[in-house]
């Protein structure tokens, strides 16, 4: 059986992290009119003055994916340069991983459903954050061997390849296919998805696990 354990909401944190550094280079800075954003031909650290008619704002708890509405910038461009361009590395990189013992419990789950199950980790990543998602999990000192990035564009390639999946993301929640087992990580912004297995967090896996792979 081929499992797929997503990373962000299971695993990682990465909204705790994006609010905190938001606050430092966006509301902290506010007060001196200046943001900073790298640019990539210098490789320099550019400083900015604020649009005064725009207002950086946090709008927390996060409660959908639509992030612009959570994290405010001006233009979607600026949202994704934010995660994407100048801060991969401190977003995805450095973030924390759920709970302290999460990476505990992942690596215990691969290492006793390893010998007849295809365990991989899967997460959503573009550009930049590919290489931040490899540090995170190096971090943390990451077990599974198998890690498969996806995006828009291979979301239905990668739901199609697995039997069961562990996700919080409403993008594959929104999925529906009676043969594909889809376990739901609780969280705020995937309230409106009803799925036959829910759990509040990781430690909660290896019983529906169990049932699902038949483990003795």
């Amino acid at each position: 059986m081929k499992i797929g354990i997503d990373l962000n909401g299971v695993i990682r944190d990465v909204f705790l992290k994006t609010e905190q550094v938001y606050t430092k280079y966006y509301l902290e800075e506010s007060e001196e009119e200046i943001t900073s954003h790298y640019d990539e031909q210098s490789e320099e650290w550019v400083k900015d003055v604020n649009d005064k008619e725009f207002k950086h704002e946090l709008n927390l708890p996060v409660t959908s994916m639509n992030l612009i509405d959570h994290f405010k910038f001006k233009t979607h461009d600026d949202l994704y340069h934010f995660f994407y361009v100048d801060f991969p590395m401190q977003i995805f990189g450095h973030a924390p991983s759920i709970e302290p013992n999460t990476f505990n419990i992942l690596n215990d789950l691969y290492m006793d459903y390893r010998e007849v199950n295809e365990i991989s980790i899967i997460s959503d990543e573009i550009g930049k954050s590919k290489p931040a998602t490899l540090f995170f999990l190096s971090k943390y000192g990451c077990l599974v061997e198998n890690i498969t990035f996806y995006s828009k564009s291979t979301i239905d390639e990668t739901y199609d390849y697995f039997d069961v999946i562990v996700t919080s993301n409403p993008d594959l929640l929104s999925f529906n296919n009676e043969d594909k087992t889809i376990i739901k990580v609780k969280t705020t912004y995937n309230n409106e998805f009803n799925c036959d297995y829910e759990i509040q967090n990781i430690s909660e896996l290896d019983s529906i696990l169990k049932k699902i792979t038949k483990k003795s």
